[in-house]
């Protein structure tokens, strides 16, 4: 059994781009919500100090609070690498396509055509976000879900002007189901267009996430060498094992989000597996947390670059990053795909 925590962690090419990144990205959706700006910047110096490099937003975090706009999450960012001077060190991914703007009388958006993946949007709205993230260019621009209105044609043609301008470095998507991704493929192929070299997608060993990715997408990625940057790669936290079979919900902003759906049985035998193998580690004198083993399983997975997580805290984050150097064995890497296998949960429901 390979046990060792402390190697190095080597940093993964994106996809077929020329961007190297650290193994966990650092999400950014809570910058704004249910972190301040104090603990958003605490939060980013212990990331880059463990070596992170690759962080993660877009242009409507943190909309939905209040009479947010959009936009805080980049501006935090931007003011942090403006202040550590580190701009050159950071491989920064941001998005495009929700709804931007203030709210009107009557809380509603007011979007005067501010959303979407049409070329007059895409291009002010990476103007928009160079600005509020301080920097000439951004690392990789992400179409953040399907546009169904704007053909791919015309988004992918704008995303390669951006390219050209020197605007974006690569270009992902996020969302995208696995013909819309190929669709995208295709289209960059016969038009000659800058090509997506990343997807990010909802992806954790919980049923059905697991599936909804490994089934069709995964193959893909696999097959055209495109690099994934899963969210909520610990199942909104249920996979942390903060969540138990049968007790009260704990105090968090987002415990609501986990639905019943994803407080399963069959989920909890994952969170036991998971904490089980924690456990063990535990007795035989490593700090090893289950939230730890669940971020170890999926950097074993095919076409994995860089799940990306989220942190409130300081301790937080340092809790997640021993996901990094942990080496799970053969062994514990199959009861873990054993038990959250979703070919058997199928076959188990069709009997």
């Amino acid at each position: 059994m390979t046990t060792s925590n402390n190697d190095a962690p080597a940093y993964r090419r994106l996809g077929r781009s020329g961007l190297h990144v650290f193994p966990l990205g650092l999400g950014s959706m809570q910058f704004g919500w249910s972190a301040d700006e104090e603990a958003s910047q605490s939060v980013m110096d212990a990331y880059y100090a463990a070596g992170g490099n690759f962080i993660d937003t877009a242009d409507i975090y943190t909309n939905w609070t209040g009479s947010n706009a959009g936009g805080v999450s980049e501006e935090m960012i931007g003011r942090w690498m403006k202040a550590r001077g580190n701009r050159a060190d950071m491989v920064i991914a941001t998005k495009v396509r929700g709804p931007m703007g203030e709210r009107g009388s009557e809380g509603r958006k007011s979007m005067h055509q501010r959303e979407g993946l049409s070329r007059r949007w895409i291009i002010q709205a990476c103007e928009d976000s160079l600005r509020r993230l301080q920097t000439d260019h951004i690392d990789l621009y992400q179409a953040h879900w399907v546009d169904a209105q704007t053909p791919i044609e015309e988004t992918l043609s704008a995303l390669t002007e951006l390219v050209k301008r020197g605007y974006v470095r690569y270009i992902g998507c996020s969302n995208f189901s696995a013909w819309r991704l190929m669709q995208a493929l295709w289209t960059s192929d016969k038009r000659n267009l800058e090509s997506f070299v990343s997807i990010q997608p909802e992806y954790s060993l919980l049923t059905p996430t697991r599936a909804n990715f490994e089934r069709e997408l995964m193959p893909v990625c696999v097959e055209y060498g495109v690099g994934v940057i899963p969210w909520s790669p610990l199942g909104g936290g249920l996979l942390t094992g903060k969540y138990r079979r049968g007790a009260p919900l704990p105090e968090s902003v987002r415990a609501d989000e986990n639905s019943a759906q994803r407080f399963s049985d069959r989920n909890f035998d994952v969170v036991e597996t998971l904490s089980k193998i924690a456990g063990q580690r535990q007795a035989a004198g490593e700090q090893v947390l289950t939230a730890q083993v669940a971020l170890a399983w999926m950097l074993a997975q095919p076409a994995m670059t860089a799940p990306i997580i989220g942190a409130n805290s300081v301790a937080q984050l340092q809790e997640l990053l021993g996901g990094v150097t942990l080496r799970l064995s053969s062994e514990e890497l199959a009861e873990i795909s054993t038990v959250s296998d979703w070919e058997r949960a199928r076959t188990e429901l069709e009997r």
